[in-house]
């Protein structure tokens, strides 16, 4: 932990320094960008606007892990639906994703259901990737023992699929939360009127560095902070039953 806040605290000091020396409107200062977010904060524009935005990056998360774990599965253990399957899988992973939101926002309109699926659709395939890939790897023995203990269906997705799974599963969470509200950003950059993005926009054509900063790094703030005590114990809680003993 200290490690990480010396290294914090140097790069403040660097931007600090940065600042003081280019005396320049599109670099302001720690303490510039401090102010912003306060006055933000107190009028409640901050968390409104981060609010909107976090909103549309739990759904879409949610869309796109509970969909990709399912076709992910399904592709990794039936080699005929994988072997039909995989253009679809592979065109997914190539489509830029401004084209994604572009064809969502006109062929759907400017909306949230728009916003929201154009954002899972770029996160999917990562999803059905790692799940595949999970789903290939499934030890065949634990199966068998399942079959001679006679596990119900149900049984034998909770006690002997999903331990399995579970690294894959924290992989592609963890990744695709990094993904995911950076394309939030984008779409509501260009077709919605709240959310970070749309405040970032905004900023941009007034040429507002404080503002822009400001609003970023509140944003990744709420993400680190997300991270670090959801993700990432979940994470260690997923893979620990790998590091025990036999």
């Amino acid at each position: 932990m200290l490690p990480r806040i010396y290294s914090l605290a140097a790069l403040i000091a660097i931007w600090a320094l940065a600042a003081a020396l280019a005396q320049s409107r599109l670099l302001p200062g720690p303490l510039a960008i401090g102010t912003t977010i306060l006055a933000d904060l107190r009028s409640g524009e901050l968390p409104y606007q981060i609010g909107c935005t976090l909103a549309r990056v739990i759904v879409a998360f949610a869309i796109a892990m509970v969909l990709g774990i399912i076709a992910g599965y399904a592709m990794g253990r039936s080699r005929t639906i994988d072997r039909y399957a995989d253009p679809w899988l592979v065109v997914l992973l190539n489509m830029p994703a401004l084209v994604t939101i572009i064809f969502a926002y006109i062929w759907i309109g400017l909306n949230e259901t728009a916003a929201i699926l154009a954002v899972a659709a770029n996160k999917l395939p990562n999803v059905v990737v790692f799940m595949r890939e999970g789903a290939r790897a499934l030890d065949p023995d634990f199966d068998e023992m399942a079959k001679a203990f006679k596990f119900t269906w149900f049984s034998r997705i909770r006690h002997v699929v999903i331990p399995q799974l579970a690294p894959f599963l924290a992989a592609s969470s963890r990744s695709g939360l990094s993904i995911i509200w950076k394309i939030v950003l984008v779409v509501e950059l260009i077709g919605r009127p709240n959310g970070v993005g749309f405040v970032l926009g905004s900023a941009f054509s007034l040429f507002d560095m404080a503002k822009i900063l400001s609003y970023a790094i509140s944003f990744i703030a709420l993400m680190l902070v997300i991270e670090s005590l959801l993700v990432q114990p979940l994470e260690r809680r997923a893979i620990r039953w790998r590091r025990q003993p036999a």
